[in-house]
């Protein structure tokens, strides 16, 4: 029997080109990015581990997962770590969110 494919596993089916030319990351992008290496940074026990981030990427749902790009599968990933080991709350998270809405509101205002 052959074992069940999850969604982001495209390990031998077609998925058409694949874009390797060089492109420069937003600044967004390399926020994300300079995160996760932080909290992935060797520690005793690490906070968060390479394994840790690919399974929370892993379980995101089909839509979810097609849905968003590279990078904001880390910061879902990111998230959803924090939030289960206790590092950030659900009402932290909705502060700080809350916070930069309403920078963005009074800088585009």
């Amino acid at each position: 029997m052959e074992p069940m494919r999850r969604h982001h596993d495209m390990g031998g089916l077609e998925a058409g080109p694949i874009d390797r030319e060089p492109h420069e990351l937003s600044w967004g992008e390399v926020r994300i990015h300079a995160l996760v290496n932080l909290i992935s940074a060797p520690g005793d026990p690490p906070l968060l581990t390479v394994d840790q981030q690919r399974r929370a990427i892993e379980n995101l749902g089909a839509e979810e997962y097609d849905r968003l790009s590279y990078y904001e599968r880390w910061l879902e990933a990111l998230v959803t770590n924090l939030l289960y080991k206790g590092v950030i709350t659900t009402e932290d998270l909705r502060r700080k969110l809350q916070e930069v809405e309403q920078r963005e509101a009074a800088d585009h205002g």
